[in-house]
């Protein structure tokens, strides 16, 4: 919890002073009841209270006025509310250590076969768009409705060389996000993709005679701002080619989109026999917990086709109820209004006075004349 006015806790330091007052008017409240000769008897014609009732309304009310000043400070607490994400891109690792056999029948089509399921349970407000990636990027299915478009272009994988992940990236938070102008040429039709340097200029320093003017800088948006739509990276393996995936993961978090990353794959998942070699592959972990934690999103790690699917499952249910930093001052407040209502209530059910009582002890201090 973190607050919008922090000085207004100091406004807390009022607690004991109200404590102070209320132990100064038991002690007079003492020192009075003597002066009466008749208390003694109109207190056993009332009936006297268990002794800790009569401090239970005021400690409510004390409760009460810690919480509405504690709710002036304006607290912010993370909650979880119903979520409004309307558009999904999916970025998926296409490169051919998806080959591997450590998931069975073999990564590629476990992905698939996930992917095809995860689009299923989605709500059916949420809109998807599919990228896939490996020396290079493309969007394989524009962002639609329709499930079983979407399901066709996960079908339609055709697996490549080099795992370009920060292509990936891009592509999906431009297709995501096209209002913000992502320059994609420099990255996606770069001639010598090996040779890529984040600056845009060609190899050693010298700038393209046709390359566009830089696009007029943005404003940053608060990472994990951007409630319209998120990106779900999948990959198995390391970046090989292309822009670093932690710089387009800070461009992501600059444009408040949230990435969730998924490491599919074993650690000693490798390709058997494939044109003449056999080689290992690996999940960078690292990169992709990173990626997540720059744009306040969150990393999975898939060893076998269940978990993967039981990954899709909590993304389903992250795309219905999502965790987000809310001001619960309202909340405060109907707490603060109901301890009051709960002292009121307490305090007339306990102390109250019957007419009959109530008159023969004002009648026994002597105000009254008795009775003929």
């Amino acid at each position: 919890m973190h607050f919008l006015q922090p000085l207004m806790l100091w406004s807390l330091l009022l607690l004991p002073l109200a404590v102070a007052v209320y132990l100064w008017l038991l002690r007079r409240k003492r020192k009075e009841a003597f002066a009466f000769s008749g208390v003694s008897w109109i207190i056993q014609n009332m009936g006297t209270p268990s002794p800790w009732r009569r401090h239970v309304p005021p400690a409510l009310l004390g409760c009460a006025l810690a919480v509405l000043l504690l709710a002036s400070a304006r607290p912010m607490a993370r909650v979880t509310l119903p979520a409004d994400y309307m558009t999904l891109i999916m970025a998926m690792d296409v490169s051919r250590s998806m080959l591997a056999e450590d998931v069975e029948p073999n990564r590629i089509k476990a992905a698939q076969k996930a992917a095809r399921e995860f689009l299923q349970d989605l709500p059916s407000n949420v809109r998807v768009g599919i990228v896939s990636f490996a020396g290079n990027a493309q969007v394989v299915q524009h962002v639609t409705s329709q499930r079983d478009e979407l399901v066709a272009a996960i079908d339609r994988f055709q697996l490549q060389r080099g795992t370009a992940t920060g292509s990936g990236l891009l592509l999906a938070l431009a297709t995501l996000r096209p209002e913000a102008n992502i320059d994609l040429e420099s990255v996606l039709y770069n001639p010598n993709p090996f040779s890529y340097n984040d600056s845009g200029s060609a190899p050693g320093g010298a700038r393209s005679l046709d390359a566009k003017p830089a696009a007029k800088e943005r404003t940053p948006e608060l990472p994990g701002s951007y409630k319209g739509g998120a990106i779900v990276l999948l990959t198995d393996g390391r970046r090989t080619t292309g822009p670093d995936p932690l710089v387009a993961a800070k461009k992501a978090a600059d444009l408040g989109v949230r990435v969730y990353t998924v490491g599919f794959g074993t650690p000693n998942g490798f390709i058997p026999g494939y044109e003449g070699y056999s080689f290992f592959t690996q999940v960078d972990e690292e990169s992709l917990k990173s990626v997540a934690k720059i744009t306040e999103a969150d990393y999975f790690k898939a060893g076998s086709a269940d978990d993967l699917k039981q990954v899709y499952q909590h993304l389903s249910a992250q795309f219905t109820l999502e965790k987000r930093d809310t001001e619960i001052t309202a909340l405060l407040a109907g707490l603060a209004l109901f301890l009051i209502l709960l002292a009121l209530g307490l305090s007339a059910y306990w102390f109250k006075i019957g007419p009959q009582q109530g008159f023969n002890a004002v009648r026994a201090g002597g105000l009254l004349p008795p009775s003929p």
